[in-house]
């Protein structure tokens, strides 16, 4: 049992450890749907509420899975809640908001493949973290992913309308971005423990 507080565990799946900025984990959608602001938040949202069912999924399965003394079907069973997850949400999307579903494109279904949700699950289980702690991880490690989201596409809508040489335009300049927010974001390593 892991006794770290749920604030903590928040704050270091947000801003300390952020999947994307920190442990480079769902680069993928970080770089090809931080274009826009609103897909970015739409994205971000998918991704925290498949990040926390699947978190749930997978502390139900950790616990029947050790009941039964079958550990070494962690990895297959999470795979299996995550893509039923993401399906749902894919569903859920394309019925309700066409436009979105549109705008995301490949990479909603990519939610699946995505390293930084399956991260979430085993990273629960081998901090052997409580039902409530996993919930709280899981919306922490979704908010840091949307909170790195949101910032790439502010900076990349503002760098429209800027007047920036050809040599440095388009993926170098966006990964050079993504370089220095990795960097900022190192300095909340001085929060942790």
């Amino acid at each position: 049992m892991n006794s770290s507080s749920l604030q903590q565990i928040f704050i270091d799946s947000c801003l300390i450890n952020n999947f994307v900025l920190a442990m480079f984990l769902g680069i993928c959608p970080f770089l090809g749907v931080s274009n826009k602001t609103d897909t970015a938040v739409r994205m971000g949202a998918a991704t925290t509420f498949v990040m926390i069912v699947s978190s749930l999924a997978a502390y139900g399965i950790h616990v029947a899975l050790m009941a039964i003394n079958a550990p070494y079907l962690h990895l297959i069973s999470y795979i299996v809640v995550i893509a039923s997850t993401v399906q749902f949400v894919e569903m859920f999307i394309k019925k309700t908001s066409p436009a979105l579903f549109r705008a995301l494109g490949i990479y909603l279904p990519l939610i699946t493949t995505n390293c930084a949700v399956l991260a979430v699950a085993l990273f629960q289980t081998s901090r052997e973290y409580n039902v409530l702690q996993a919930a709280v991880f899981a919306f922490g490690s979704g908010a840091g992913f949307t909170l790195a989201l949101l910032i790439m596409s502010g900076i990349r809508e503002r760098l429209e309308t800027a007047d920036i040489s050809a040599v440095v335009k388009g993926a170098g300049l966006t990964l050079m971005i993504a370089g220095v927010l990795s960097l900022a974001f190192m300095g909340f390593a001085g929060m942790g423990k």
